[in-house]
């Protein structure tokens, strides 16, 4: 293939794409984002943003909203510039509270709850999973507080990295310790962290 056959090849793609954008036949845009820990999935449907994925989920993000949401997906960064906007300024330490519209379609109610009191949370405060469950009337439901968080479709945004353990253990983290550290340095939110601020 030739260099013009490859732009040919392109041009045709990007058509394709603006006409399958204005005629309402994607569903779901997404685009892959580089951070400080490793590239994002972001997907967004015409409701809100509906998916953030890890680099080492694979194709998980996407073969799950196919399966759940719509087969009409497609690569089209547009949809997503302002979350790209928000997460950039986030990780440069610009952002501190997002403000994106959230398509819920892939959280069930008691996770809604559940989530809507973690995206409360507040930027470098961390809250125990027993926390959550107290303040959304289950305080029982530690456990399944844990299992909602875990199932969180849209790291980062809605700050489930934000929950710990009673006593201050990390407990666990869809996209790993090592992530789920580097975000609260990044707040500031970890007795360390706080500690190097003062004395920086």
């Amino acid at each position: 293939m030739t260099t013009s056959d490859i732009a040919a090849v392109r041009r045709a793609t990007d058509r394709v794409r603006e006409r399958a954008l204005a005629e309402g036949l994607i569903d779901i845009g997404y685009a892959t984002l580089d951070t400080p820990i490793g590239r994002l999935l972001v997907a967004a449907t015409a409701e809100g943003l509906v998916r953030i994925g890890f680099e080492d989920e694979g194709d998980g993000p996407l073969i799950e909203l196919s399966a759940l949401v719509s087969p009409r997906i497609m690569e089209t960064p547009g949809r997503v510039d302002e979350a790209r906007r928000q997460l950039d300024s986030y990780f440069d330490r610009g952002l501190r509270q997002f403000n994106l519209p959230l398509d819920w379609r892939l959280v069930g109610s008691f996770g809604r709850r559940v989530l809507g009191r973690v995206a409360r949370v507040p930027y470098g405060g961390v809250e125990s999973y027993g926390d959550v469950a107290v303040e959304i009337g289950h305080p029982r439901a530690a456990r399944a507080v844990g299992n909602a968080v875990g199932a969180n479709p849209m790291p980062i945004v809605v700050p489930c990295h934000r929950v710990v353990r009673t006593g201050g253990a990390l407990g666990g983290y869809g996209g790993g310790l090592p992530r789920k550290r580097f975000l609260l340095e990044l707040e500031g939110a970890l007795p360390t962290s706080r500690a190097a601020a003062r004395s920086g």
